[in-house]
């Protein structure tokens, strides 16, 4: 039995998360140009969404209008601040500030808007997380270089974050340089995360024409971005907390069997430690040179990235955490799905409606196993529970399922922290419903707050309080001591 009570520490930075793609609307407003995000159509849990080179007037693309912050941010903020929220995950639109990507000069009216946001906030004492780029690039990047690709865009990014670093260096503490960039690691990431228009039939999660090599490459100057950026934003304001965010995918062995768990730590290595070792120790790992030797991956690398890389480690690591799976040798088990990856099936846990299965101990184990390899700050940055919600006749939400899904994370994350872990800050995903970015629906809900919209882009964009709006409340009111 444990002695430690598990408890949060004083200025814990408790609040939400979100991505602008996924909630801003207003994409040909403002003087913004167009994101990779405004080019794929809606899709479901069973359709894929597919990646349009031109727009299509007969399709939807849930981006253009999201929820529609870009007009209500707020309201919004306002029932963030009601909630208690300590800090707000937030991300800019790449093209808000440069609409195209690779001009010259920022768009004042872009900038404009995000001065509003970040005042916003501040009325209502909330800190932003600002996530610099979130699988949003500027589409004309897409077209004209085939996105990160091409390493010209290395200088177009610390442009970009130039512009914020100095535009915002007494507003922003905490920034981060890319969202879940291991997902580069992925087929999926080929046009999310690497702005690359893929060779097939469209669609977004179409793996059968996958080059990993430009994928890699793609990575490797989106690591030299990130460490550029982490030093220049040092330079601007020595205050700067600038960390990494990687989309942690937690993959148990099946069995006992030795070759389950060696492909598990090799999962572990590739799709997890690959890019944060890069970014928080400054260097590629062992075992990504002997994967790149394996698949006939031959990175071109400057000179000078070596140096850049090492200069550039972030200060901080943070994180999504979803869902657990299994990985094993054996090709007949049955696969499941989660965040941005497949697995197999753990029979000794539930999943959700979307099968992704339900793991807090998962979480418990990931951030021992995080800490315990860098000695950083950690902040869990997503995490939630995608849910069908109904509205009953008198307008409440009875979710539930939510709360003890976000209950049990909580209560692993007060383990964690006893078992020594340095968390410093918790964000759950969609704190107010927004599209999907896997599948563009809005009837797969995370939020504590509902938005009456379907996913056909029909409703009313009313918001109103859930019962886990309420929950959530006391849990940031009592700093993790009050979880019923």
């Amino acid at each position: 039995m444990s002695t430690v009570q598990p408890t949060f520490p004083n200025g814990f930075l408790w609040g939400g998360a979100t991505a602008a793609n996924q909630l801003e609307g207003g994409y040909d407003q403002g003087g913004k140009g167009l994101s990779t995000s405004d080019m794929l159509t809606a899709g479901t849990h069973t359709t894929s969404r597919r990646i349009t080179t031109e727009l299509d007037p007969t399709l939807n693309y849930p981006s253009h209008e999201a929820i529609d912050y870009y007009h209500r941010y707020k309201e919004d903020i306002a029932l963030f601040g009601e909630m208690g929220f300590k800090v707000f995950r937030m991300s800019i639109a790449w093209s808000r500030i440069f609409p195209n990507g690779d001009d010259l000069e920022p768009s004042e009216e872009g900038l404009q808007f995000y001065d509003q946001v970040f005042a916003e906030l501040k009325k209502y004492h909330i800190e932003p997380l600002v996530t610099i780029s979130h699988y949003e690039a500027p589409f004309a990047l897409a077209q004209k270089y085939n996105g990160w690709s091409d390493r010209r865009l290395v200088e177009f990014y610390t442009r970009y974050c130039e512009t914020l670093f100095t535009r915002y260096k007494d507003t922003v503490k905490y920034w981060l340089t890319f969202n879940e960039i291991n997902i580069l690691t992925l087929p999926f990431g080929t046009f999310l995360a690497g702005a690359m228009i893929p060779e097939g039939n469209g669609e977004l999660v179409d793996t059968s024409q996958d080059d990993p090599q430009a994928r890699y490459q793609a990575l490797h100057h989106q690591f030299v971005a990130s460490a550029k950026a982490v030093k220049l934003g040092h330079q601007i304001n020595p205050d700067f907390k600038i960390g990494c965010m990687i989309a942690y995918m937690c993959s148990y062995p099946l069995t006992s069997n030795p070759e389950d768990v060696i492909l598990a730590q090799q999962k572990d290595n590739l799709t997890n430690f690959l890019c944060s070792d890069v970014q928080v120790r400054g260097a590629y790992p062992g075992f990504a040179k002997r994967y790149f030797a394996d698949h006939n991956i031959t990175l071109t690398i400057e000179p000078e990235d070596e140096q850049t890389l090492k200069e550039g480690c972030v200060d901080y690591y943070t994180f999504s955490y979803y869902s657990s799976t299994c990985v094993s040798a054996d090709p007949d088990q049955e696969q499941i799905g989660g965040n941005l990856s497949m697995g197999l099936k753990n029979p000794y846990l539930k999943a959700s409606d979307w099968g992704w299965q339900i793991d807090p101990q998962g979480l418990r184990w990931s951030l021992n196993n995080i800490y315990n390899r860098y000695q950083i700050p950690l902040m869990l940055v997503e995490n939630g529970l995608g849910a069908v919600d109904e509205v009953q006749a008198d307008g409440s939400i009875h979710d539930d399922y939510r709360i003890e899904y976000l209950k049990q994370h909580v209560i692993a994350m007060q383990e964690a922290l006893a078992d020594g872990v340095d968390l410093i800050g918790y964000t759950p995903w969609g704190c107010i419903d927004l599209v999907s970015a896997g599948t563009g629906e809005m009837k797969k809900r995370y939020g504590f707050i509902y938005v009456d919209k379907d996913n056909e882009g029909k409703g009313t964009l009313d918001r109103s309080r859930k019962d886990s709006f309420f929950w959530y409340q006391k849990v940031i009111e009592s700093n993790g001591t009050v979880l019923e």
